[in-house]
């Protein structure tokens, strides 16, 4: 199993774990990031971009393979991608320079993945 499926398919699995509980306030933290990741007054490539830069100088890699693959479905390109990098590493530091690498690996899957398509 490649990082991408391990990733998506652990995530699949715990949330759905966590929605079966019926936890309302948890039901609605979940809906509440859903909602505002959609298209709105912000374009969605941006909202992940935005996200993503975030998630890195949170250092939260969880979250930035969710932002990578997001960004990825929403037609973002490797440049714009790096840029995104390079301002989160700006803002975070040399602390995110692992998240960085991480990231860089992710992406490279994601691209590997749509040429075997």
């Amino acid at each position: 199993m490649n990082l991408i499926e391990e990733f998506n398919d652990y995530r699949s699995r715990m949330n759905e774990k966590i929605m079966s509980a019926d936890n309302k306030v948890i039901k609605r933290f979940f809906n509440l990031d859903t909602n505002a990741y959609a298209e709105g007054a912000i374009d969605v490539k941006t909202k992940e971009m935005i996200g993503l830069a975030c998630s890195m100088v949170l250092r939260c890699d969880d979250c930035i393979k969710y932002h990578l693959g997001k960004s990825f479905e929403a037609g973002l390109k490797k440049e714009q991608v790096f840029e995104v990098f390079s301002i989160a590493t700006l803002i975070g530091g040399s602390i995110v320079i692992p998240h960085l690498r991480r990231a860089v690996e992710y992406w490279e899957e994601l691209e590997n993945q749509n040429e075997n398509v």
